[in-house]
């Protein structure tokens, strides 16, 4: 019986050392809770399996009960596309605050569509990152269009669509990394304190299923490798090209 409650301790130390060190395994924490979309949630996943990347997931109450501390944990918080009013209305105001300083701290951020939204100076329990720049959307939703493949201008000289569907223009933060074909940026980075931002209003992680019915002209593989190349950038603060 003895060596029985030995073995048994000693599995339960081993228990809890494996899920402590878990935020230090997966470096990553992609935000899946109240208002984001499922679909892009998912499409976020394909993406950092494809490139090798461990992860964490948080839902809006699990964020809201993490400290400063737990948060800083990891290198980067990953918030993707979905209704960004219902993202931070979901989120307690003490968490909003949190998040603002744990990236003022170092703590990386990556706002995809929503998520970047979120970032900015949103009325709706925003983020701020963006010292009180709130971005509008971009001007295809003005012409009644909701979704719609984009030709990008990436500062690194290359041509690249992508899927946009009620997704902001990011004037007036940062540095643009790509723009949108009316000169707009669609691509942000910037530091915020000790933390790396980088913004995107369009959805680089789409996958080819969300292209049906779209005039696309080019394969996805391109798009998602630059997806690839965004997460990437952000969780080892890696500036990319610029204009």
């Amino acid at each position: 019986m003895e060596t029985r409650h030995c073995l048994l301790a000693w599995f339960a130390v081993l228990v809890a050392g494996c899920a402590s060190s878990e935020p230090s395994v997966s470096r990553i924490l992609l935000f899946n809770g109240r208002g984001t979309s499922p679909n892009d949630v998912a499409a976020v996943e394909d993406v950092l399996r494809a490139s090798g990347l461990r992860y964490s997931t948080a839902n809006s109450s699990q964020l809201d009960a993490m400290s400063e501390a737990e948060l800083t944990r990891y290198q980067l918080l990953v918030v993707p596309g979905g209704n960004f009013e219902d993202i931070g209305n979901g989120l307690a105001a003490s968490t909003s605050t949190r998040l603002r300083n744990a990236t003022r701290g170092g703590l990386g951020y990556l706002g995809i569509c929503a998520g970047a939204f979120f970032a900015g100076a949103s009325p709706y329990n925003g983020l701020n990152l963006t010292d009180g720049v709130r971005f509008p959307f971009h001007a295809l939703e003005h012409r009644g269009i909701r979704k719609a493949p984009v030709a990008m201008t990436i500062a690194a000289g290359t041509t690249l669509e992508a899927y946009w569907e009620d997704g902001p223009q990011l004037t007036g933060w940062g540095q643009p990394v790509a723009k949108y074909p009316d000169g707009t940026p669609a691509v942000v980075q910037g530091k915020f304190g000790d933390g790396w931002v980088v913004l995107t209003g369009v959805h680089f992680e789409a996958p080819e299923r969300w292209r049906r019915d779209l005039a696309f002209t080019t394969p996805a593989a391109a798009s998602l490798a630059y997806a690839a190349t965004l997460i990437e950038a952000a969780l080892n603060r890696t500036p990319l090209p610029n204009f």
